[in-house]
C-alpha cells in the first residue's frame, strides 16, 4: 500500500478535512507566520475532531490513555530534555517520532539540545493563560522553550514554516514564556513522513541502478549509497540515524549494533552497515516472538509486525500497554491473521474511550465501527456494547 493506501478511514479522514479546512486556509494569507490567530486554533480543534481524539479530563484519565497505549511516555535522548515543570511526559505516538525527528536535526543544525517544556494537559490541569481551545488535553500538542541564540531561532522557525505549509502541523511562537506551541497532526504527519522514506528509497534504488550498470560498485559506496536493507551507506550531510534507519528498512537500535554505536551521533562521511536483515529490532520473525528493547511501545511493534495493540495484547494476555526490556511477546501469526484475532470480538466501552482510539486499537477505521454500530456520529458512552468489524479494508 504505502504512498497509496486505500484504507476506508484514511479516505473519510481525507475527505473530512477536504471539506472542512478547504475554507480555513483558503481564507488565510498566503504569507505564513508563527504569530497565531483564531484561524490557526479552529485549525488545530478541526483535527483533534477529525482523529476523534478525546480531550482528556483528569490525571486519572492521561494514565488511563498511557495504560491503553493510546499515548507514550517521552523521556529524553542525547537531543531533546523534558522540562522539570512538565508533570504529564506523555504524548501521541506520532508526537513522539516528529520529537525526535525534530530534535536530532535541530542539535546538529545549531548545537543546542532542544527542550520540551509542556506535553498532554489535562483540562484541569490547564494553566490560567491556556486557551479554553487548547488542543493540549488530547496529547497532540508539544511546547519547546525558544533559544536565547538566533541562529537557533531562525532553524527552528524556518522548519516549522515549513511543515506548515505541508499541512502537518500549526505552531505558534508564544511570549510568556518564551516558547513556541506545536500542534501535530498525526495522520497527515505519517503521510508526510512516508513519503520521505518512500522518495529516499526509490532515490537509492535509482542510484544503486545507476551504478551497477556502470560496474562501479566501489563508487556507489563512496557516494554514500548502499542497497536498500543491506551494506554500506556513507553518512551525508544532514542525515540522522531514523532518516537512514527508514530509508533502508530497519531501525536506529540495529543501526546502532552493527556499527558499535554508543548513541545517534554520526558525522558526514561515516562509513555505517547497515544489517541485511530488514528490521531486526521489531520484526525479529514474522509470525513468531519478539524480545522488547529499551524505548519500545506496543503501538511501535504492533506497526512493524502489520498487527494491532489489541492482538498483541491478546496473544500475551495483557490488561494494559506497559512492556519492559527484555520481556519476550508472542505475535501473532500472519501480520493481519493478527487483526483478525482480535477484531472477531465486542468490545464494551470504557470511561473516557473514543472511537477514534477504539478503532486504532482494534486495526479497523471510525467508519467502519459507525456503520457496524449504526451510530450516526461519534458519541459513544460508558458501559456501550460495540461491535468490532470482522471486514474493513
Amino acid at each position: 500500500m504505502g504512498r497509496y493506501r486505500t484504507r476506508a478511514g484514511a479516505f473519510v479522514f481525507g475527505t473530512v478535512l477536504t471539506a472542512v479546512l478547504t475554507g480555513l486556509w483558503s481564507s488565510a494569507s498566503a504569507a505564513q507566520s508563527l504569530r497565531g490567530s483564531s484561524r490557526s486554533l479552529t485549525v488545530q480543534n478541526v483535527q483533534a475532531q477529525a482523529h476523534d481524539f478525546t480531550y482528556l479530563r483528569t490525571p486519572a484519565h492521561v494514565q488511563r490513555f498511557v495504560d491503553l497505549g493510546y499515548l507514550v511516555p517521552l523521556r529524553g535522548n542525547r537531543d531533546y530534555d523534558i522540562d522539570d515543570e512538565v508533570s504529564f511526559p506523555y504524548a501521541r505516538p506520532q508526537v513522539r517520532t516528529f520529537l525526535e525527528r525534530l530534535a536530532g536535526q535541530y542539535r546538529r543544525a545549531c548545537g543546542e539540545v532542544m527542550v520540551v517544556t509542556s506535553l498532554t494537559r489535562p483540562l484541569n490541569r490547564q494553566p490560567r493563560n491556556a486557551s479554553s481551545r487548547s488542543v493540549h488535553p488530547t496529547g497532540m500538542a508539544v511546547d519547546l522553550r525558544r533559544s536565547n541564540h538566533r541562529p537557533c531561532r531562525a532553524w527552528l522557525e524556518d522548519v516549522l514554516l515549513s511543515l506548515e505549509a505541508n499541512g502537518v502541523l500549526e505552531a505558534t511562537r508564544e511570549s510568556r514564556p518564551p516558547h513556541y506551541h506545536i500542534a501535530l497532526f498525526p495522520e497527515p504527519y505519517t503521510r508526510y513522513v512516508d513519503d520521505l522514506a518512500t522518495s529516499a528509497v526509490q532515490a537509492t534504488e535509482t542510484r544503486v541502478a545507476a551504478a551497477t550498470d556502470a560496474g562501479a560498485a566501489t563508487a556507489a559506496e563512496d557516494a554514500g549509497v548502499g542497497a536498500a536493507g543491506s551494506g554500506p551507506y556513507r553518512v551525508r550531510r544532514g542525515d540522522a540515524l531514523w532518516d537512514i534507519a527508514r530509508a533502508h528498512g530497519t531501525t536506529i537500535a540495529a543501526i546502532q549494533r552493527s556499527n558499535n554505536l554508543g548513541n545517534s551521533r554520526i558525522h558526514p562521511g561515516q562509513l555505517l552497515t547497515i544489517p541485511a536483515d530488514g528490521v531486526p529490532s521489531l520484526r525479529d520473525a514474522a509470525p513468531g516472538s519478539y524480545r522488547v528493547r529499551r524505548g519500545d511501545a506496543l503501538w511501535d511493534i504492533a506497526r512493524a509486525h502489520g498487527t494491532t495493540i489489541a492482538a498483541i495484547q491478546q496473544s500475551n494476555n495483557l490488561l494494559g500497554s506497559r512492556i519492559y526490556p527484555g520481556q519476550l511477546l508472542t505475535i501473532p501469526a500472519g501480520g493481519e491473521v493478527g487483526v483478525q484475532q482480535a477484531i472477531n470480538l465486542s468490545y464494551r466501552v470504557q470511561r473516557g474511550d473514543s472511537l477514534w482510539d477504539i478503532a486504532r486499537a482494534h486495526g479497523t477505521t471510525i467508519a467502519a465501527l459507525r456503520r457496524s454500530n449504526n451510530l450516526l456520529g461519534s458519541r459513544i458512552y460508558p458501559g456501550q456494547v460495540l461491535t468490532i468489524p470482522t471486514q474493513f479494508r
